[in-house]
């Protein structure tokens, strides 16, 4: 796994303030029930235009709003100022590399159902592949089940929703692997940490329906919606998965804002088709950097730059 290097300056509820002083009270809702939703935003350096573009922005603001009307809380923040927050915190820390930004909304009022005051604060972090070129994971089938639907949503991209996924990576970590796949509680395929998962097996591309008790992750979306179809011309099939298709899948990777493209080359112990890193993962992979970071220029709906603003 990368290692994760802090940034100096975070934004907080419309300021630029040093890390040591951006502070929470010890009794708020957030810190004491981790009343809070966030997102996880990407921004990529592009050394040929000079300019570090953030990757889906919008679709990251919609998704934060989403989950502040589930935990009925809001911000008063327009897209707009998120846009140029974003923009202030990366040209306050001169960010001239790839950033990983989190995005938290939360609760500063005491009380499980305290739903106000309420706190944005934007903290980017400096963090690089989740693996070295040309390797994967060795990931295991968690024995803990991936929380539903109907407990506390998935779709819901909130802290506490964090601690099934830490139970799970800690078990997988004691026990010798990289992370954990989750089961749904009907023994169906979910997801990873914080990951959609995809597998390959005999020529299809397949990956788990969001009624699977998965994050509606938006580079899942951007790539069943746009870069499979319309890049690589490939359809993904949404659909169940059970756990035993992943010991004869013939290639199996994550993807999120923080994984990005991840290869998965072995789970409980048993290899991932051949062991390596496979065609499919490596072309996705390759087709996904690219864009995101502006070497390939179709979609520039998808970057928004840092130095150089634009309307939106």
């Amino acid at each position: 796994m990368s290692e994760i290097e802090q940034a100096q300056y975070v934004w907080m509820d419309g300021e630029l303030v040093p890390r040591a002083d951006a502070k929470l009270p010890i009794g708020s809702a957030a810190v004491f029930y981790a009343t809070n939703v966030f997102e996880g935003l990407r921004a990529y350096w592009n050394d040929e235009d000079e300019e570090l573009y953030c990757f889906r922005a919008q679709a990251h603001f919609d998704r934060l709003r989403e989950s502040m009307k589930m935990m009925r809380f809001s911000i008063p923040y327009s897209d707009e100022d998120l846009y140029d927050a974003v923009r202030e915190v990366l040209q306050g820390n001169d960010s001239h590399q790839d950033v990983h930004m989190h995005i938290v909304a939360c609760v500063l009022g005491g009380g499980q159902d305290a739903t106000t005051p309420t706190s944005l604060y934007i903290n980017p972090r400096y963090r690089g592949r989740m693996t070295a070129p040309g390797a994967g994971l060795a990931c295991c089938v968690s024995n803990w089940a991936r929380t539903s639907d109907n407990a506390i949503p998935i779709r819901l991209k909130c802290g506490a929703n964090y601690q099934n996924a830490r139970l799970a990576l800690l078990q997988a970590k004691a026990d010798g692997y990289d992370s954990p796949i989750f089961l749904t509680q009907r023994g169906k395929v979910a997801e990873g940490v914080g990951a959609s998962l995809f597998l390959v097996r005999k020529g299809q591309l397949i990956t788990p329906s969001t009624s699977n008790d998965i994050l509606e992750s938006i580079t899942r979306t951007t790539l069943i919606e746009e870069i499979m179809p319309n890049v690589l011309g490939m359809n993904v099939i949404e659909r169940d998965v059970d756990r035993t298709e992943l010991y004869v899948a013939d290639e199996i990777f994550f993807c999120g804002s923080g994984y990005e493209i991840t290869p998965i080359t072995s789970v409980d112990r048993l290899p991932v088709g051949d062991g390596q890193v496979g065609p499919i993962t490596q072309r996705v992979f390759d087709t996904y950097l690219a864009l995101v970071r502006g070497e390939d220029k179709r979609y520039p709906q998808w970057r928004t730059p840092t130095y150089h603003k634009v309307s939106v």
